[in-house]
């Protein structure tokens, strides 16, 4: 259990570092970060490959408070299964990699102590949501993720556009988390507990069910939850911040898309899964909210210029069809198109940041012509991950994509098919 430990608590100290001294250590604070992922990826590898053939675990931190005689007292119950476990990975490979670039990305700015602080609180504060073994828990880490957003987001706040940006972020993830808190209190005064895997053994007997939550209830609860997602992962009608969030620097946007914030809201459907297959209604509610908003998102980009907002709306769009899947009740393959998702999309902001610090923050895809012969290796790059995004056959993106249309068909769900694979030509564009 010690690697678990160290996977979130490196990326802590490596914060405290930067925020502390990264005044006066500007030229090393890059590395600093970058070494406390390198390690904290390493510690998540070295887990995931110990842990890969054990049963469910868990274990306390440390105990927070009491709540009433009967109850277990809350604090930080660590909670390692293979999801956990393959999230763990993804974010912090994904981040060591975006903390990389970022070194070079962000060599001639005054603030590189404060940024590599924010930095690796974002992925720790991730790491942490995603081994929360109780809503409570899971909850504080989600504002802690939604903060960070918004100080990362409006990073450079001397612009405008930059810090409306980070309040439109603010506001409407303030939106959604109202849903997630009213739906974990209205949970516990019902079951008496937080513990994700209480409430699951509760929800999966149906004679105790009934006598704790009746139906109605558990579609308010679900439906409460679910609001959390869309202002988190972007779904309609939360989704417009998500696209003006290209105004913080490029690392930003990559992590936000890719391995942190957008992803949190599908793991936490996933994770309670229980819940929601308790209630078909929500999961109907689900499929048609994230149908429409892949077609919808993948229409938009469609008419825009700008490099990072169409790779923003791309992103949405990815994220409809994850909530298609979570709709249908197929959280396996959700979580699949999340793991593939990540690296691919990870890989195009990237090589988009690259281009973008090449040209001199020049966004417009209109003055792009002609990049191979000065930047070769970005275009090839920029291809590739172009194709997994189009779901190109072969590609992550294919067999990720391919896997929810056809598990969304397989359920009888006809129009949220044809719709899905409409959203799918137009991201190929």
């Amino acid at each position: 259990m010690n690697f678990i430990v160290l996977t979130f608590l490196i990326p802590l100290c490596g914060a405290a570092i930067n925020g502390l001294l990264g005044g006066y250590l500007k030229r090393i604070s890059g590395t600093v970060a970058c070494l406390a992922m390198f390690l904290s990826f390493i510690a998540a590898a070295t887990a995931f490959y110990l842990d890969q053939t054990s049963p469910l675990q868990s274990f306390t931190m440390w105990n927070w408070f009491p709540i009433g005689e009967q109850s277990n007292p809350v604090g930080m119950r660590v909670l390692v299964d293979h999801l956990s476990l393959a999230m763990a990975l993804m974010v912090t490979f994904v981040g060591f990699l975006i903390h990389v670039f970022s070194v070079g990305y962000m060599e001639n700015d005054p603030s590189q102590g404060r940024f590599f602080c924010y930095l690796n609180l974002f992925v720790a504060f991730m790491l942490l949501l995603v081994f929360s073994s109780n809503l409570l828990m899971m909850y504080v880490f989600w504002e802690g993720v939604g903060l960070m957003s918004y100080l990362l987001i409006g990073f450079w706040y001397q612009k405008p556009s930059a810090a409306a940006a980070g309040k439109k972020a603010f506001i409407m993830n303030r939106i959604g988390d109202t849903g997630f808190a009213l739906a974990m209190f209205w949970i516990y005064s019902r079951l008496n507990t937080f513990d994700i895997y209480e409430i699951a053994n509760i929800v999966q007997n149906p004679k105790l069910l009934s006598q704790l939550l009746p139906p109605q209830e558990i579609l308010g609860i679900t439906l409460l939850l679910f609001l959390a997602v869309t202002g988190k992962s972007a779904q309609i009608p939360l989704f417009t911040w998500l696209p003006d969030a290209m105004e913080g620097p490029t690392p930003v946007s990559a992590l936000i898309h890719a391995a942190t914030m957008v992803t949190a809201g599908i793991y936490m459907v996933a994770r309670n899964y229980a819940l929601f297959d308790a209630c078909e209604l929500t999961r109907n509610v689900m499929l048609v909210i994230g149908t429409a908003t892949a077609l919808l998102s993948a229409g938009i980009a469609l008419g825009q210029r700008d490099i990072k907002k169409v790779l923003a709306y791309s992103t949405v769009s990815q994220l409809g069809f994850m909530v298609m899947s979570l709709g249908v009740g197929c959280y396996i393959q959700a979580v699949f198109h999340l793991l593939t998702h990540a690296f691919f999309k990870a890989l195009l902001f990237l090589t988009a940041g690259a281009v973008i610090h090449g040209l001199h923050h020049e966004q417009d895809m209109g003055k792009m012509g002609g990049l191979y012969k000065k930047m070769p290796l970005t275009a090839v790059c920029f291809v590739f991950g172009a194709l997994a995004l189009a779901g190109f056959p072969l590609t992550s993106g294919f067999f990720s994509k391919d896997a929810i249309l056809m598990s969304v068909v397989a359920q009888g769900h006809t129009f949220a098919w044809m719709f899905g694979c409409l959203a799918a030509v137009f991201t190929g564009f």
